[in-house]
């Protein structure tokens, strides 16, 4: 209940505000199990994406989302258990499998799940090697996926930014359905995952228009930080010597 109500608040406002557009929402079953895979541009990909259906999406979220403290911990566990985000632990080896068997369990339901097969958000707009865990639900599951490409939500709303960018105007793409009954029955086959995965991507590349890299965005995330310090390192050892020089003139 909470969820239609507010998409019913949001919605008019989120229109009058940003003039989102969507197309392809034909694609998107009106009925039956579905998963609705995504590129993951940015926080606001929450709203824009499940805004122009007329179905649910649940999501699969992190735990953290639902353990705050405080009122600000009140209202993120309220707001993103109406909007249907299943909170999920990721830490500890067991993580993957939670959220593989939480998802088995909304598929089962009859209902749309939504999945962001890079497992995080894009640090610099570019579209990410996709993560495994969505072809084993595919095929355990035995259900079509629709590619859904977010674009300019990363301009929007880029990765650390509270503020959203009113001149920009975000969509979204919902591609025709992908058929994977032929891989049925080989969900433990790890290059049939990775092939399965693979052709979800492509799908989102083509929709979106991104720039495609042969790399976890974890890991993309994790060398720019690294970059970064070192980058932060040899400017302050460049600064020391500068100072050095100037001293000892």
């Amino acid at each position: 209940m909470f969820y239609w109500v507010v998409k019913a608040i949001l919605s008019p406002i989120l229109h009058l505000v940003f003039r989102p557009w969507a197309e392809g929402v034909e694609n998107v079953p009106r009925e039956g199990p579905a998963i609705i895979a995504g590129n993951h541009l940015s926080f606001s990909d929450h709203f824009f994406g499940p805004l122009p259906l007329p179905r649910k999406v649940w999501f699969i979220g992190k735990a953290e989302y639902f353990t705050g403290r405080g009122i600000k911990g009140l209202i993120s566990k309220g707001f993103m258990g109406g909007v249907g985000v299943i909170p999920v632990d990721r830490s500890g080896g067991q993580a993957g499998e939670r959220a593989i068997k939480t998802g088995l369990r909304v598929l089962r339901e009859g209902k749309l799940l939504g999945i962001y097969p890079e497992g995080t958000r894009t640090p610099d707009g570019r579209l990410y090697k996709g993560k495994t865990g969505v072809a084993r639900l595919v095929l355990e599951a035995r259900v079509p996926v629709i590619p859904m490409a977010m674009v300019g939500t990363y301009e929007l709303q880029p990765p650390g930014k509270l503020m959203p960018n009113f001149r920009v105007r975000p969509g979204v793409r919902f591609g025709k359905p992908l058929d994977f009954s032929r891989y049925y029955g080989l969900e433990s086959d790890r290059l049939v995952l990775r092939a399965v995965t693979d052709e979800i991507m492509y799908a989102l590349m083509e929709l979106s228009g991104q720039e495609y890299v042969d790399k976890y965005a974890t890991k993309a995330k994790i060398d720019m930080i690294r970059a970064a310090r070192e980058q932060e390192a040899r400017t302050g050892a460049t600064k020391a010597e500068d100072q050095t020089a100037v001293t000892t003139d």
